[in-house]
């Protein structure tokens, strides 16, 4: 599948040509994604997984780029994505129904992270799952209820993070201090493509950019649209009993719904299971039209 893949190399503005190479690849119409995933799933087609791979090295050098302030050679980076992409393609199920891009930008973000976690110097630790979603959230955490001073948390503030990240409170205070460890400032960054400096360069703020909580509000408010737009598939009842269960911030009991619309507390469950059934496809297709619109226009800027 990779023997004619191109290779991000360590030279001097060896980056930008690796970039202007992997732009002469053409992204794939849908159709064509499916045929070709088809041609690979059934016979093992190699021509055809190349093909895939290919058209999707402008994604994994996309999200490769958001993993710069760690420190790490990008090319290296840009190469662990390849090998989650070249993962993807292989696991890759067509006849679901979603484009290979959504598929695949899970698995290159945890190739790229597994690579850090065993690279970084800071962190000689296991890689738990739980450790994985402390090691790349804590300092945005951190920034956005401005706990920013040195040394160890505060109660509330580790009980915080546990809840929102879903760990226990000693595994915060454990790699919050493995994070804030005695690594000195002033030590070299290991070279990477056009970069060089000291650590101390990359602290200049824990808290989040504004393109960063610009692109999340982007993010979230496109999330509800599509929620709202959604919900338009479900008749009043429906709406009532989703929107009680599934969306209150105090949801109501089955036992209440049950009173309000003289139903049995089973019948009220089942109505908002079909509910969700049906809000959750609606979701899923305007999901696939989205990813769809996104690459066509990529398409078309390339």
């Amino acid at each position: 599948m990779a023997r004619n893949l191109p290779v991000v190399s360590s030279a001097e503005g060896g980056l930008s040509r690796y970039m202007d190479e992997i732009r002469k690849f053409p992204m794939l119409q849908p159709q064509e994604e499916y045929m070709l995933a088809k041609r690979y799933k059934e016979h093992g087609e190699a021509e055809a997984a190349e093909r895939l791979v290919n058209s999707h090295l402008r994604l994994v050098a996309k999200i490769a780029m958001g993993y710069r302030g760690y420190g790490l050679p990008l090319g290296e980076v840009i190469s662990e994505g390849n090998v989650g992409l070249m993962q993807a393609v292989k696991r890759f199920e067509p006849d679901k129904g979603f484009r290979l891009a959504t598929y695949a930008m899970w698995w290159i973000k945890a190739s790229i992270q597994e690579y850090i976690l065993r690279t970084w110097s800071l962190v000689k630790m296991g890689t738990t799952a739980n450790q994985k979603r402390l090691f790349f959230n804590l300092r945005r955490l951190k920034g956005k209820i401005q706990a920013l001073d040195d040394g160890d948390l505060r109660p509330d503030q580790i009980k915080e993070i546990a809840t929102t990240l879903g760990v226990n409170e000693d595994e915060v205070v454990n790699m919050n201090r493995r994070l804030g460890g005695d690594a000195s400032l002033n030590a070299p960054l290991r070279s990477t493509e056009g970069e060089s400096g000291e650590w101390q360069d990359w602290l200049v703020d824990d808290g989040e950019s504004q393109e960063s909580i610009l692109a999340e509000q982007e993010e979230y408010d496109a999330r509800r649209g599509m929620l709202k737009e959604a919900m338009a598939v479900l008749n009043d009842r429906e709406r009532r009993i989703f929107e009680a269960r599934r969306l209150s911030e105090d949801p109501l009991t089955l036992e209440e719904l049950s009173e309000e619309f003289g139903v049995s507390r089973e019948r009220v469950r089942q109505i908002e299971v079909r509910a969700f059934e049906k809000v959750q496809k609606a979701v899923m297709q305007a999901a696939q039209a989205q990813a769809q619109s996104n690459q066509e226009n990529l398409l078309a800027s390339s």
